[in-house]
């Protein structure tokens, strides 16, 4: 799977699966979110959220990186190492 950067208001990177089923942001705070689609065009819903000197948004993509696009943005939920889990 890969993912392509996107500009987004709220995050200084912000990353989504070409189908646009999962996206993967960085806050300026340094969070890193696991989104999927909200319930508007263009709106976004967080599944998981985590510091990213925790687990970095890099080693999110990069472990995706070998992966098939999921069905559902979720069953990337279960790919997520303990570091995610806050």
């Amino acid at each position: 799977m890969y993912l392509v950067t996107t500009n987004h208001p709220e995050y200084v990177l912000f990353s989504m699966t070409p189908s646009g089923r999962a996206a993967i942001g960085l806050t300026d705070k340094g969070l890193v979110r696991l989104l999927v689609p909200g319930g508007a065009p263009r709106e976004w819903r967080t599944l998981r959220e985590w510091p990213s000197a925790a687990y970095s948004h890099t080693d999110l993509m990069v472990a995706l990186g070998s992966l098939d696009e999921p069905e559902h943005g979720e069953d990337l939920l279960s790919r997520l190492p303990p570091e995610t889990l806050g």
